[in-house]
């Protein structure tokens, strides 16, 4: 389980953490001077002995900097999730079978369905603010636990409550329904505290917890098998106590950072909200695009094909671990930056330097295709090949879009990216109404990676014109400082 129960989501929600070093301390490469933004950040790309040396030089500043050190432990992580989550989910089949599996797994979709839909944005906007100004962290502290636990969590309860009154509406009951229920409020505080150590770049410390959180877990479940306790109701138990012990390290490792009390603030929570309600339409979009096209082929080609191009997206999708970690490190380090020049510059180079990794792991899979469906998934699933080949050039696009859209993002998620993804939706429907029927999967992977092509296009478009006018878009909220023009 991830923290908010939903890999998928994660590309999207751009939306980590050990005693964090100062902002320069973070952004520093070689040692050298910090110079290039008006903040005292410097940018890692903007020393100019590295610049006048030529790109050689560029690129082991790179290796050797503290950003490339984050995104290399965190990529590392999440392989490593990846791991762990595979194992996790051959143990719990094989201890649940097919039915107990299926009530977990309507269990977990429950909690993960009421953490993404409650979360409003909030966790792209919590690491937008915080990295821009420090100072806000106590008030989202405050006000992550009081939306999450509170709020939240008198909804879970009050969901309870009329469950319990029309136990026919729910597919789970008992114990199950409590604990899946109960995830809600304490998995959406968990995402929203992950992204305030994202914001304040506290990137080790997020690594440790994820991974300890998620060894925990099979822990558990190692421990329950051993006394021969499994169940549907234990196995959900166990989770839910990694998440909890995730959760209070999280809030320890955050308090430790303040220098005020925690506090509440109305005014921030509406421009959270403000600002995050775009990130969520954006995540929403994607999200459409992601899953629509499995549904299509369902109705169209039948479920065989669906399970076949399913195969190929989740291939595709861990090629995508890679500009995902890069965004997510890269974004709250461009918030925090106020000259527009270097940060440009910075979103350049490191757009590039994942292009360029991910298309040597996307050539080196599409020329093993076959072979790693066939000892991944069997022979069975041999026709996800070929729509895995024609979804590497969307998985590319949407790769180098997810790096560069970081640049947009930092100024407060433009209006304009929301545009963007909207009219790609229709695009991608429309589409896929008529390449499905006359051309199955291999027609729903073109048009997957059409649209990721428009989408990255459209992007570019909007950061060359953002980047020409010499002004960024204004921040959305007066409780922090507008990004400062380039001169």
């Amino acid at each position: 389980m991830t923290n908010n129960l939903s890999n998928e989501v994660r590309v999207a929600d751009f939306g980590h953490r050990a005693s964090v070093p100062s902002s320069a301390e973070n952004m520093n490469l070689t040692g050298t001077e910090h110079v290039g933004t008006d903040n005292g950040i410097a940018d890692p790309l903007a020393q100019s002995g590295v610049i006048a040396a030529g790109f050689p030089a560029i690129y082991r500043a790179i290796i050797a900097s503290d950003f490339f050190r984050k995104v290399t432990e965190t990529y590392l992580t999440q392989i490593a999730l990846i791991v762990i989550g595979l194992a996790t989910t051959v143990v719990v089949s094989r201890i649940l079978g097919p039915e107990g599996r299926g009530f977990l797994a309507v269990a977990v979709a429950i909690s993960g369905l009421g953490v993404q839909f409650g979360n409003l944005g909030l966790n792209a906007s919590n690491t937008y603010y915080v990295a821009k100004d420090r100072s806000l962290l106590p008030r989202l502290l405050g006000n992550t636990l009081t939306i999450s636990l509170g709020l939240i969590g008198i909804g879970a309860f009050l969901t309870y409550l009329v469950l319990q009154g029309r136990p026919q509406w729910s597919p789970i009951q008992g114990n199950l329904l409590i604990l899946a229920l109960a995830w809600i409020p304490f998995g959406l505080a968990y995402m929203l505290l992950q992204n305030l150590l994202l914001g304040v770049q506290a990137v080790r410390a997020y690594n440790k917890i994820e991974l300890v959180s998620k060894l925990l877990a099979l822990f558990f479940i190692g421990f329950i098998l051993f006394w021969g306790l499994v169940n549907p109701v234990t196995v959900f138990l166990a989770f839910f106590l990694a998440l909890l012990i995730g959760f209070v390290w999280a809030f320890w490792r955050l308090h430790g950072l303040l220098h005020q009390p925690i506090g509440v603030s109305v005014e921030l929570f509406g421009s959270n909200v403000r600002l995050g309600i775009k990130a969520y339409l954006i995540c929403l979009f994607y999200f459409i695009v992601l899953k629509a096209d499995i549904l299509l082929i369902k109705h169209f080609a039948g479920v065989a094909d669906a399970g076949y191009y399913s195969v190929a997206t989740a291939v595709s999708g861990y090629l995508a671990t890679l500009p995902t970690v890069v965004a997510a490190i890269l974004f709250p380090t461009l918030s925090g930056m106020t000259n527009v020049k270097e940060k440009l510059r910075m979103a350049k180079q490191a757009t590039l330097g994942t292009g360029a990794l991910l298309g040597l792991f996307l050539l080196f899979a599409c020329f093993s295709a076959k072979l790693i469906v066939r000892i991944l998934f069997g022979k069975a699933f041999l026709p996800a090949a070929i729509a895995f080949i024609w979804l590497a050039p969307g998985a590319l696009f949407l790769g180098v879009e997810s790096v560069i859209v970081q640049f947009l993002n930092s100024f407060g998620y433009p209006k304009s990216i929301v545009g963007v993804w909207f009219a790609v939706v229709l695009l991608n429907l429309g589409a896929n109404v008529i390449a499905i029927p006359r051309y199955g999967i291999a027609g729903a992977a073109a048009v997957s990676s059409f649209s990721y092509l428009v989408v990255l296009l459209a992007i570019l478009a909007l950061v060359r014109g953002h980047s020409s006018k010499g002004s960024p878009v204004l921040a959305e909220s007066p409780l922090v400082q507008p990004e400062i023009p380039s001169v």
